[in-house]
């Protein structure tokens, strides 16, 4: 099923999470047009390697100088047949364009005018230059990342950029449904640092409760039953059994038949038993340890890298994971829709 495919868009090129939300979009059906500056793009080359950039995929690309009337012209008169547009340029340039929300209102009242920014439209800091790491950085969920003094880390893109992309997509189709009852379109703001904290939400109940950021040993940063562990070749491997019957499955599964699991959640005992664990690991290879735990409710995932995820059998069932005719890997459209009566029962 394509949901959107009876969704128009259009995209003003930019790199990044404005692209990203397009590509979200196409994938889920929605027509979407790219309105390119002509000649490349020194950044796009460089992040696709010289060539075709993975995210115009499945878009249509028309290329216009905005600098000329007749090609601003021209680019009105397509969102003039859209439902949505995505941009993602600093605050003001494109009303300074003749492209802002007040010159696409007045070619189609129903239009769901989506913005791209990393810090948002208004605020002290709306027309600075950033990137993910520092979106991430203010929302203060990169803080929740470092553990006992060492440099936070956050996977390159995935929180910031992908994190504003996925919430423009969730606002633009909103925001056409909204309009489609109305007759009224709207303007999206969606601001990176914005979608961080609210997707940070679960986090910043934990912290305040104590349970992390704070002084008390945390359940993602000091317990034994959820961290990364490296083994014996190199490889690692992740825990995460937090449910007291997972982590009971887990003790057993490691030998731990001294350990009460009731005392799971005894943070006196964390270091020593943290250690134990650490050592454990690192007296076998991870494909050991995948054969032990992987499947089971212990909570379990080896740490794999991009070749290795494509070719996990969980992954490779599901399809996850698709190459170009020139050999690319490509990852499937997510989430996935069928029709209520095609859809798998469980027993």
């Amino acid at each position: 099923m394509k949901p959107l495919n009876h969704v128009n868009v259009i995209e003003f090129e930019g790199i990044g999470p404005g692209p990203l939300c397009g590509r979200i979009l196409a994938d889920l059906g929605a027509s979407v047009t790219v309105i390119a500056r002509p000649g490349a793009s020194a950044v796009v080359d460089r992040l696709s390697g010289g060539g075709q950039p993975p995210l115009r995929e499945g878009k249509q690309v028309v290329e216009l100088n905005l600098k000329q009337p007749d090609d601003v012209a021209r680019a009105l008169a397509l969102v003039a047949q859209s439902d949505a547009l995505i941009e993602g340029n600093r605050p003001g340039v494109m009303e300074r364009l003749g492209l802002g929300p007040a010159a696409c209102a007045a070619v189609n009242p129903k239009l769901v005018y989506g913005r791209m920014t990393g810090w948002g439209q208004q605020g002290p800091l709306a027309h600075a230059a950033g990137h993910d790491i520092n979106y991430v950085a203010l929302s203060g969920m990169l803080s929740l990342s470092a553990v006992h003094g060492q440099l936070p880390v956050t996977p390159p893109t995935v929180l910031g950029d992908a994190g504003g992309a996925l919430g423009l997509a969730l606002g633009i189709v909103s925001g056409v449904l909204q309009a489609r009852q109305s007759g009224q379109g709207c303007v999206v703001d969606a601001a990176i640092v914005d979608m961080v904290a609210m997707l940070g939400g679960l986090a910043q109940w934990i912290a305040a409760s104590g349970g992390l950021g704070g002084p008390a040993p945390s359940v993602f940063h000091d317990s034994p039953f959820y961290d990364v562990y490296r083994c014996a070749d190199g490889g690692c491997v992740t825990l995460g059994a937090i449910e007291p019957q997972f982590y009971a499955l887990l003790l057993k599964k490691l030998g731990f038949t001294d350990v009460d699991p009731a005392t799971q959640f005894d943070t006196a005992a964390w270091p020593a038993l943290k250690e134990r664990v650490r050592a454990l690991f690192l007296t076998q290879p991870r494909q050991h340890w995948c054969e032990l735990l992987e499947g089971t409710d212990a909570c379990f995932a080896p740490v794999l890298t991009l070749d290795e995820a494509a070719n996990h059998p969980h992954n490779a069932a599901r399809g996850l994971y698709a190459q170009t005719p020139s050999g690319e890997r490509r990852t499937r459209a997510a989430p996935r829709f069928t029709t209520l009566q095609g859809a798998h029962t469980h027993d």
